[in-house]
């Protein structure tokens, strides 16, 4: 069927900063970031000092004033400096859509000088993009960078149970651990609990060397790893000791109720049915519990069934419990790493 084209508009808009002392933040190195937007965005843009030239098509230029003002409203308003990356550049790509119906943001003076008098199209950026979805430790801060990753901070921050299921590097233990941090330094709950299960060792960890700490340490590391991230080692270190954070395999959870606290099960698609149930059994008073996993990496032994599945179908319709579900597409370390995913998902399905 044939089908007319519609004409592309172009369009130039000029944006002006105010703080030449944050341009190179916003720049990059070398101005990595402008020609990184250049790039992917198919649109011309020349700096000059204090003002940026952006020219194209006018929904490509449109798009990449929305971010460059997003951007720069971002770097403005950090008490500490923050350097943009491509990152977030793509992450503020996945959040925008095109409504020429709604107003642009207003980072800063703009001056748009669309060709035969066409209209810049204007940007929508998602609610889930608001300021709220931002988590602020004392350490440091971070924001998501996809709607479902914003859709689950919110869903840590308002419901005491929360699954998070996905692809790894979908940041969903590295959120959660986030999240709580942030709830424990407001004075939320009073301790953070993280656990896993040690299946490759079947949880029968004596034949381990070292004392119990370093027989389990190297199946909960990444959550270490995250939570020095957010306090640092030493605060890691003093809290541990104190007891107000607690890393320890699923099997020690067993005849315990966990109230005022914090609770992440990480990897749980690793729990057999009647681990998973012994955990949410746990759920004590003003607790929070995070469920996060991967149903399509279970490593169990064939046959078993998954205690992550098999609770999931189970509580979906209680409306306590939110159920966020990740997709190739959140996937936040290196971009190969999406492709590679979605190479293996068509492998499976033909």
């Amino acid at each position: 069927m044939y089908q007319v084209k519609q004409p592309r508009s172009f369009a130039i808009s000029v944006l002006e900063f105010n703080d030449l002392s944050l341009l190179p933040l916003l720049y990059g190195e070398h101005n990595s970031n402008i020609s990184y937007l250049e790039k992917t965005l198919q649109v011309h843009i020349a700096d000059r000092g204090n003002t940026l030239s952006i020219s194209g098509d006018a929904t490509d230029v449109a798009l990449a004033e929305h971010i460059i003002q997003s951007l720069w409203d971002r770097v403005s308003h950090q008490k500490k400096p923050v350097m943009i990356a491509p990152d977030d550049i793509d992450a503020m790509i996945r959040f925008t859509n095109p409504d020429p119906t709604s107003d642009s943001s207003d980072g800063g003076k703009k001056k748009s000088m669309p060709d035969n008098d066409q209209p810049v199209a204007m940007l929508r950026t998602s609610p889930a993009i608001d300021d709220k979805n931002a988590i602020h430790t004392k350490r440091r801060s971070l924001s998501p960078r996809t709607k479902n990753q914003a859709a689950y901070v919110d869903a840590l921050r308002t419901k005491e149970m929360v699954y998070g299921v996905g692809p790894a590097g979908t940041g969903k233990t590295y959120l959660a651990v986030a999240v709580g941090v942030e709830m424990y330094e407001k004075g939320i709950i009073e301790r953070l609990i993280f656990c896993r299960p040690a299946v490759e060792a079947g949880e029968k960890l004596g034949f381990l060397p070292g004392d119990m700490r370093e027989k389990i340490d190297p199946y909960l590391r990444p959550i270490y790893d995250s939570l020095n991230d957010f306090l640092g080692a030493d605060r890691v270190e003093k809290m541990l000791e104190r007891g107000e954070i607690e890393i320890a395999p699923l099997a020690f959870m067993r005849g315990r109720t966990l109230s005022h606290a914090y609770v992440v099960l990480d990897e749980a698609q690793n729990t057999t049915s009647t681990q998973m149930k012994m955990f949410l059994s746990r759920m004590g008073e003003n607790s929070r519990m995070i469920i996060t996993g991967d149903p399509s990496q279970t490593d169990l032994v064939s046959g078993e069934v998954s205690g992550l599945k098999e609770s999931m179908s189970i509580l979906h319709d209680i409306e306590e419990i939110a159920f966020i579900k990740f997709e190739n597409a959140d996937v936040v370390r290196h971009k190969l790493v999406g492709k590679i995913l979605n190479a293996y998902d068509a492998k499976k399905t033909k």
